[in-house]
Formats: structure tokens, C-alpha cells, sequence
């Protein structure tokens, strides 16, 4: 029996949240353009275990690149309603709409002036009426067999909140970088907070062969190096271009290259993407996760080459997947 009354409350947030994705409509993504244009935070509000789902809300938004905090609204009428501002985006979340001490709240932020959204189950509630948005988080009913205790409806506030982050991270381009970026707490985030120079390969420890050297050369060098990349460089040990493992294969797929009377000047990537070494880690994880590249040269005034970076010695092998794919 006990196990029977665990499925059964599963399943019936399951088919809430699934019940959920019909009623994501254009308020949806008039919210998600505000917040992006405006050059304030977004401030949540509410009460009791509506005010704990925001709370959550608030937190998950912050640490994905979207400026939040929660308001408590008892705390708001008795002086925090100095935090809020005509920049911001205000959201309250309550279930019924009818929520006395938020919906005393809500007229007072119209004032204010800035954009306000309601999560809520009720769009024809008080709350809804004070909103220009109304996000529709409402159930058919609660897990609770009395149907009273907020199961269900807190389930579905938290998930609409979580779709709102996910939309935020891709609408703002938010990087893997950037959230470790904001998260220095954890190992990883510390390493990133270190210089280029702390952990790159120097540039004796870096293949290099000079401008005009054939292809067959430039092949033996990678392979006794096992980097994925030979760095050009001309007499002054100036970096010209990078040619990669990737763009061997597309030489021999295309066909038509002679490997020991072709130049590497006519196959590299001329003027490579690079970062000095004083740059820090998080910065050449942004660069590389960007433009899907494993090995980064890095260089000092005048384009000297000074070493290169590989992904594999910031994140450890296997750890790192593109937004892409792997």
C-alpha cells in the first residue's frame, strides 16, 4: 500500500507537469523579453510554501547569469519595498491568486512601475488582475489524497520557474564558463579563477614547425606530440596559423594534396584565435566551448608564442561536452 500511494502521487505530478505544456503561451515569452531588456533584477515574491518555491526560483535564476532575489511580502510592507525598482521585473506566485498579504502587496509595485507576472492556477484571481503577465501554473489536482496540502501545484510552480531559467540561459547565450564562473565555491570553479599561465604547456612543450614546411612534416609533428595541433611560426617565432587533426582529415577526404610538396601555409587557419597568458581560465573556456576548439595558443605582445592550452588540461579528459554535442 505504501508503495502504491508513492506511485500514485508520481504520477499525478507527472501528468501535471505534462498538462503544464499546454498552457505555455505568449505571456510566457513576453516574460523572458523583459527580463532580458531590462537592466534591472528580477525580484520574486510570496507566502508560505509558494514563498519557498520562489526562494528556489530566485536562487536557481542568480546562479544561471539572471540577476534575482526573493521579497518577502510581509517584509516588503514594512520597509524591503525599497529594493524594488522601476527597472525590475516583479513576479508573485500564489496557487489561488487570493493570497491576502501578496495581493496587498501587488498595487503598491504598480506604482513602483516595473512589469509584473503572475505564476498562479487561477487566471481570473485577484493577483491575476493586478499582472501584465499571467503564467498559468494551475493543476487539475493535488497529489494530497484530501486534495489541500500544496503537492501538485508547488510541483508545477517550481517546474514553470525551471523552464523560465532554461529559456533565460539560452536566450542570454549562458556559457558552461560562465555558470562555474559563478559558482567559485566548487573545485573546478576555483581552478578557473587561476591565470593561462598557471597550467598551460610552455613553448618548448608546444608543437611548432616554421611557415613553408611541407604537410608531411607538419603530420610527423602532431603525431609525435599527440596535441591534435601544430602551431606555424615564422623565423621570429611569431604564431602565423594552427593547422589541426581536423583539418588533415578534410585534406585527405578532399583529395588532391601532395602531404610532402604542400606547403602548410596553403592548409592552416591563418591568424588563429589565441589569449595571453595573463587571461584567466574561465575566459579560454568561454573562447573554447564557443568555437568548438580543444587546443589554444597562447601569446605575448607582438603575437610571440608562449605556449598553448589544451582543453584537456583545464576540465581532465573525457568531462567536457560542447553545447553541440560531444
Amino acid at each position: 500500500m505504501i508503495i502504491q500511494d508513492a506511485v500514485e502521487v508520481l504520477k499525478i505530478e507527472a501528468q501535471s507537469l505534462l498538462d503544464l505544456t499546454e498552457k505555455v503561451d505568449e505571456n510566457f515569452e513576453t516574460l523572458v523579453n523583459d527580463i532580458c531588456a531590462s537592466p534591472g533584477r528580477v525580484i520574486i515574491s510570496g507566502i508560505g510554501k509558494s514563498g519557498l518555491i520562489g526562494r528556489k526560483i530566485a536562487a536557481t535564476l542568480s546562479s544561471t547569469g539572471t540577476n534575482a532575489m526573493f521579497l518577502h511580502p510581509v517584509e516588503a510592507v514594512h520597509g524591503d519595498l525599497g529594493m524594488v525598482s522601476r527597472n525590475d521585473v516583479f513576479i508573485a506566485i500564489s496557487n489561488s491568486g487570493e493570497t491576502g498579504e501578496l495581493n496587498q502587496l501587488l498595487p503598491v509595485i504598480r506604482e513602483v512601475g516595473c512589469r509584473l507576472a503572475g505564476f498562479t492556477g487561477k487566471k481570473n484571481s485577484t493577483m491575476a488582475g493586478f499582472c501584465d503577465m499571467v503564467i498559468d501554473t494551475g493543476v487539475k489536482k493535488e497529489a494530497c489524497p484530501l486534495n489541500m496540502a500544496p503537492t501538485s501545484s508547488t510541483t508545477a510552480q517550481l517546474a514553470m520557474g525551471d523552464a523560465l531559467a532554461v529559456a533565460l540561459i539560452n536566450k542570454k547565450e549562458f556559457k558552461k564558463a560562465d555558470f562555474i564562473r559563478s559558482h567559485p565555491g566548487g573545485a573546478l570553479g576555483q581552478r578557473l579563477q587561476s591565470r593561462v599561465v598557471e597550467l598551460m604547456l610552455g613553448v618548448e612543450a608546444a608543437p611548432c614547425i616554421e611557415t613553408g614546411a611541407a604537410m608531411s612534416e607538419a603530420v610527423k609533428c602532431m603525431d609525435q606530440y599527440r596535441l591534435g595541433a601544430v602551431m606555424v611560426l615564422d623565423s621570429k617565432k611569431t604564431l602565423k596559423g594552427i593547422l589541426t587533426d581536423g583539418d588533415i582529415r578534410h585534406c585527405i577526404a578532399g583529395g588532391g594534396v601532395d602531404f610532402n610538396s604542400t606547403p602548410v601555409d596553403q592548409v592552416m587557419t591563418a591568424s588563429p584565435l589565441s589569449l595571453g597568458p595573463q587571461s584567466f581560465l574561465y575566459d579560454a573556456l568561454n573562447l573554447m566551448e564557443k568555437h568548438e576548439i580543444t587546443v589554444l595558443p597562447i601569446v605575448d605582445e607582438g603575437d610571440t608564442l608562449a605556449g598553448l592550452l589544451h582543453l584537456h588540461d583545464i576540465l581532465g579528459k573525457g568531462t567536457f561536452k560542447f553545447n553541440g554535442g560531444s
